[in-house]
């Protein structure tokens, strides 16, 4: 028999922790199913429609994904890295008659592309919350919404929460207390735009900037060299608002997001005028 050189076997052994380790601590994940009240107000908060695309990472028997396609005619598709709970998974939706609105999969959370999930449902423990957060930024469009189980994403602010008591939860958790988190993906909008005006043919034109941490913004303007106040800018997905004055006139703005652009109406009284912001590069 060949004997194996030291270093040989090192590499080797250094070639199957590298394959094993994502599917290790992906297996530290418990499959803890989640009470049907707390899917049900999961669904409600993430406001599913018919028109949404639903992905569930970490989908254990699948109830979510099932409950949004059977209760509200969602589509989507669920991940699980337990073979078994995918087979119970698809079985359960076969049986609820939404075998081809809701499917699931065994597959990594972290290499599942979710790039076109409106609604992102999560009942992960917080470590895989923190390195999930990045991905949700990065693949989700601005507007989807994510909607999590107990843990929440660190830094985050969620755009809100709502408690729950379950008694049924107390077995498992310890407590009767079920925490909901809903986060609305934003747009990006960091930085410096040229914002103008249409007055009634005559266009005004002023320089808007933008800092953001997330949803949260903080701003300032500038007109034909002085500084303007920016009123509680608000940023929801691809939606942003602001207050603006003019002369003695004070404008709310409202606008959507669409990359490099913002275009939207800004209302004084009954008078409204077309704006549009496009970003300095």
């Amino acid at each position: 028999m060949p004997i194996i050189g030291c270093s040989s076997l090192i590499v080797a052994l250094l070639l199957s922790a590298a394959v094993t380790a994502r599917g290790q601590e992906l297996s530290k994940l418990p499959y803890v199913p989640t009470p049907q009240i707390v899917v049900d107000e999961m669904i409600k908060l993430a406001a599913v429609a018919a028109d949404d695309f639903v992905v569930d990472l970490g989908s254990g028997d699948g109830r979510i994904i099932i409950t949004a396609a059977k209760q509200y005619k969602a589509n989507g598709f669920g991940v699980d890295i337990d073979a078994r709970l995918v087979a119970l998974s698809n079985k359960n939706a076969k049986e609820a008659g939404v075998a081809d609105q809701a499917r699931f999969f065994e597959r990594d959370m972290f290499k599942t592309d979710i790039g076109k999930a409106s609604v992102l449902m999560l009942y992960v423990l917080p470590d895989f919350m923190a390195k999930l957060r990045s991905k949700v930024l990065t693949e989700m469009r601005p507007g989807a919404r994510v909607v999590a189980h107990d843990y929440y994403m660190d830094e985050w602010r969620p755009d809100r929460m709502i408690t729950l008591t379950v008694p049924e939860k107390v077995e498992a958790n310890g407590t009767d207390k079920a925490y909901l988190y809903l986060w609305i993906v934003p747009a990006a909008v960091k930085g410096s735009w040229r914002l103008f005006f249409d007055t009634g043919g005559k266009t005004q034109e002023l320089s808007i900037t933008f800092d953001q941490e997330y949803q949260m913004l903080n701003a300032n303007a500038e007109r034909a060299g002085k500084s303007m106040i920016v009123e509680k800018p608000t940023l929801r997905g691809n939606q942003i608002s602001f207050g603006l004055t003019l002369g003695t006139t004070r404008y709310q703005l409202a606008g959507k997001v669409e990359g490099d652009k913002i275009e939207g109406k800004a209302e004084a009284g009954k008078e409204t005028l077309n704006w549009l912001a496009r970003k300095i590069p």
